[in-house]
This record gives structure tokens, C-alpha cells and sequence, in this order.
């Protein structure tokens, strides 16, 4: 008997192997902040502010954490057509993030900020950090995309919340990452 207890208690390889990703992941962009900072206080650093879409794409990912956290709930109560429509909204939104990112780098450029070739060292720093979390926000829908189709599948083979909650847990990360990112990047512009 104990050692059920005791196997109950573990923690899923799937899972253990994403929180072990998503450390190195905020290992990296505390890496990439910091050099940012330091890049910053060398001086030939262009300032600009971020357009008002990002508040937006903001809003966007935000909210699609809600809907995940709602798509996880209908799964665990087995509520089948809540789980599709929570699940549907949140790729949606994910998808709507990405969009509204694209759309705020477009603007910066209109604004006369050169993004990529000869660039200022703070467009460059905005260009990767931002890009690698749009990256990651992609492998996010992917897996968000794959569980959207599963939940439409006509059979269930499988009724593992297992997937679901780790789909979550790193939607929820990449949210957290943004805000993180955006709130960075509002202070030192």
C-alpha cells in the first residue's frame, strides 16, 4: 500500500522534462535581459516606445491563459463540449497574439525603427528577445493546434489529462514570459 502512495506522489516524466525546459528557457532570457541592460548603459542605444498593439497582444495571451485554464478544468470534469469551445478560444488567442506581434513590429518599422539589417544594438536586442518568445509562442499553438484536433477526434482512445495539463503549463509559461518581457521592455524604453 505504501508504495502506491508513494508512486501517486511522483511527478510525470512528461511533466518533470518541461519544467526542466522551461528553466533553462528563463535561464536563457535572464541571460538576454542582462545583456540587454548592460548593452543599454554603453551608450548609442535608440529609444522608442512600443506601439500600442503590443498592449493588445498583451490582453490577447492573457486572456488565452484564462481559456486554458478553463479548457483544463471542462477536461478533468469530462465536460466534452466546454473543453472544445475553451480549447478552440485559446488557440484562437494564441493565435491572435502572434498576429498582433507581427503587427507591432510593423508598426515599430513604420516608425523609422531599422529591425533587423543595420539596426541599433536596442532594435537587435528587441528583435531576438522578442523573437525567440514568438518562438516559443509557435511551439505553443503547435501543441495547442494538435490538442485542438484531438479534442474534435470522433473517438477517444485515450482519456489522459496528461497532455492537456502539460499543453497548459507551458501556455501558461509562455504567458508569464511575455509579461515579463513586456513589462521589461516598457521600464527601459
Amino acid at each position: 500500500m505504501a508504495s502506491i502512495t508513494t508512486e501517486n506522489k511522483r511527478i510525470h516524466p512528461h511533466k518533470f522534462t518541461m519544467w526542466v525546459a522551461m528553466g533553462s528557457i528563463v535561464m536563457m532570457f535572464a541571460g538576454l535581459t542582462s545583456a540587454y541592460l548592460v548593452r543599454r548603459s554603453l551608450g548609442n542605444w535608440q529609444e522608442f516606445s512600443l506601439p500600442l498593439v503590443f498592449w493588445y497582444s498583451t490582453v490577447a495571451i492573457v486572456a488565452s491563459s484564462v481559456t486554458m485554464h478553463l479548457a483544463v478544468k471542462s477536461f478533468k470534469a469530462r465536460e466534452r463540449v466546454r473543453y472544445r469551445q475553451m480549447i478552440t478560444a485559446t488557440t484562437l488567442l494564441g493565435l491572435a497574439f502572434a498576429v498582433l506581434q507581427a503587427f507591432g513590429f510593423y508598426q515599430l518599422h513604420l516608425q523609422g525603427v531599422t529591425l533587423i539589417k543595420g539596426s541599433n544594438p536596442a532594435a537587435s536586442f528587441l528583435v531576438i528577445i522578442t523573437g525567440l518568445h514568438a518562438l516559443h509562442v509557435i511551439g505553443g499553438v503547435v501543441a495547442l493546434l494538435i490538442i485542438f484536433f484531438r479534442a474534435y477526434q470522433s473517438k477517444v482512445k485515450n482519456y489522459s489529462v496528461i497532455p492537456v495539463e502539460i499543453v497548459s503549463t507551458y501556455w501558461h509559461f509562455v504567458d508569464a514570459l511575455w509579461i515579463y518581457l513586456f513589462i521589461f521592455f516598457g521600464l527601459t524604453h
